[in-house]
């Protein structure tokens, strides 16, 4: 009969020997009763007739210490597999988490490849100083310390689309620069004869340092009444441009101009150019000259040479001659080299005037200073503009400072950690041998302590977290100058994204347009000049900049305080900028104002 079946039948032990893992095995579940029943002996059958609650009620009397102790295991190895598997999990989360923040920091500090530099190969010097010119090289961090407050800058910058900018965002902060007016091309001399000999100088550094170099020796000239040489330029491996004084500026026009005040040819008498100079005695070059030197050094040791040799050849001439005391009719000389007999060729005037062109996005009005930068504008262009002329596109303009060469020399720290360290300390070998033997045999002040005192180059995030501080809108058209910036277009990559409008001469002047200045970094530089000068307001990053003091000095000198300058002082941002964790953006913004305004 079915119902006589015993407990022992070996289908039901079968059934009954592994039960389900979703059984919940409490004593009242159908599963205690399958375990009794499995513990009781074969003998016992169920009796028919009785109902099934006194039967279980029986069944608790024959539980067995062995079961007990095994459903008790049972019990706790389920327990113990559900901690096992939290703690998987949670190992697993805390791996995913782990590689996010990895990966988070590999995003914002980029990825820097160490530079591998031969010392006794010169061409490996010259292939390794190509790679880090690249755009692309080295990528340095994004947005590195300053994730956070480059977060405030956008957020403000988005709230503030419906604002007005600060009514004096685009006047000049220096107030007497507008009281003052172009005095340099007043004479009150006879022109030099030249009569005691001949000064050659082969300037060296970028076109900002050759500038400054020029303008110094056709003041020296003057003073020692010597006939000058047209000038030469040092090709540098740093530069890397073979440009001569014809290929940037107007030779005759030079000679032209200052013909009232010194006397200029374009190569040395026949009798001299076969003299060995520095055999004689003739070379001079910065090692025997102290920076800033002052007007008698070159008249009791210089004059001298002159008189025996009939020629001196200045090498280098970087920074030799002082700024004060001059004499005024001297001071204006200088002033007159700078600002009037240095014209730029017409190539270069072209591709300026294309450039200015895109910048105020096809405008047909002049610029106040474009004259004295592309020349004078064609006459068609001029009576178009009186016409109908198209209102000109404001825009700024901003030089980053803040290419390898400056990097490496600041001995400065950036964000970049070891990686950053030991690469410009392989530029610096190559580059500034000088400097890394001072490094290494002298005590130098940290990083930190040259950050605190303003000693070292504003980045591309201080710089732009410097404008947005200030004012200027997000939609602000803003040319940037120097755009060879080290860790490349990723890290201007970055900027773009709080000013969208953000441009450089790459991007406004197709592949054709560059091509005849690609191998030339001074006529790049001279476009780069001609792009801040001419701008609506510029911004500086490094006030001991040549660049920027030129270009500072030539809208102070035609703009009539119209032609506004940004001068940070470094010492005041760095101490605001050291607290970039914590600041708010408010108090950030009121901090900068008043530091660019108290630039001095």
């Amino acid at each position: 009969m079915a119902s006589t079946r015993t407990l022992s039948d070996p289908t039901l032990e079968n059934q009954n020997a592994s039960p389900p893992e979703f059984f919940d095995f409490d004593e009242t579940g159908s599963s205690d009763r399958f375990e009794l029943n499995r513990t009781r002996s074969s003998s016992f059958h169920a009796r028919p007739n009785s109902p099934s609650t006194p039967n279980r009620s029986r069944a608790t009397s024959f539980w067995d210490p062995k079961v007990k102790r095994r459903k008790v295991a049972k019990a706790w190895y389920s327990r113990k597999r559900v901690k096992w598997v939290v703690v998987l999990i949670g190992l697993v989360a805390l791996f995913f988490f782990v590689n996010w923040i990895m990966l988070s920091r590999l995003q914002d500090h980029g990825v820097v490849s160490k530079a591998r530099i031969s010392k006794n190969s010169s061409s490996d010097s010259v292939s390794v100083s190509e790679k880090w010119r690249k755009n692309g090289k080295g990528k340095r961090p994004q947005k590195g310390i300053y994730g956070r407050m480059l977060a405030l800058a956008a957020h403000a910058l988005a709230e503030g689309v419906n604002k007005r900018e600060p009514k004096d965002l685009w006047q000049e902060p220096f107030v007497p620069a507008s009281a003052w007016r172009p005095c340099a091309d007043q004479r009150n001399w006879e022109p030099s004869e030249g009569n005691n000999g001949y000064i050659l100088v082969t300037a060296n550094g970028g076109i900002n340092q050759q500038r400054v170099a020029v303008c110094n020796v056709v003041m020296v000239a003057r003073l020692l009444n010597s006939t000058l040489v047209i000038p030469r330029f040092l090709y540098s491996n740093v530069w890397r441009d073979a440009s001569q004084f014809s290929d940037i500026y107007q030779e005759e026009h030079f000679i032209n101009y200052l013909t009232p005040d010194i006397r200029i040819v374009k190569e040395l008498p026949e009798d001299l150019r076969s003299l060995d100079l520095e055999a004689i005695g003739s070379v001079v070059t910065d090692e025997d000259i102290m920076k800033e030197a002052k007007p008698s050094f070159f008249l009791k040791k210089i004059l001298p040479i002159l008189f025996k040799n009939r020629v001196v050849h200045f090498v280098g001439f970087g920074n030799r001659l002082a700024s004060d005391p001059i004499p005024i009719q001297l001071q204006r000389l200088r002033c007159r080299c700078n600002f009037y007999a240095l014209q730029f060729v017409p190539k270069i005037q072209e591709t300026g005037s294309l450039l200015l062109q895109r910048l105020r996005q096809h405008a047909d009005h002049p610029g106040l200073l474009d004259r004295y930068l592309i020349g004078p504008s064609p006459e068609s262009t001029k009576k178009k503009s009186s016409s109908h002329a198209k209102k000109a596109s404001r825009y700024l303009a901003l030089h980053l400072r803040f290419e390898i060469d400056m990097v490496a020399h600041s001995l400065c720290e950036f964000g970049g950690g070891e990686d950053e360290r030991q690469e410009l300390e392989a530029y610096r070998e190559i580059h500034f041998p000088a400097l890394t033997l001072i490094k290494k045999t002298t005590k130098l002040p940290p990083p930190e302590e040259l950050r605190s005192e303003g000693l070292c180059p504003l980045t591309p995030e201080e710089a732009i977290l410097m404008l947005a501080a200030l004012g200027f809108k997000r939609k602000t058209h803003i040319f940037v100058a120097g755009s060879q910036i080290y860790g490349g277009q990723s890290r201007l990559a970055a900027l773009t994204s709080l000013y969208p409008n953000l441009v450089t001469k790459e991007k406004l002047l197709s592949s054709t347009e560059l091509e005849p200045f690609l191998n030339f970094s001074s006529q790049l530089a001279a476009l780069d000049f001609i792009g801040c000068t001419a701008a609506d307001a510029f911004a500086m990053t490094d006030s001991g900049s040549q660049f920027s003091s030129l270009v500072s000095g030539y809208r102070i000198y035609y703009g009539g305080g119209k032609m506004p300058t940004i001068r940070p002082n470094k010492r005041r941002l760095a101490a605001i900028f050291l607290k970039n964790n914590t600041i708010e953006w408010r108090v950030f913004e009121q901090r900068m104002r008043k530091a660019v305004r108290q630039h001095n």
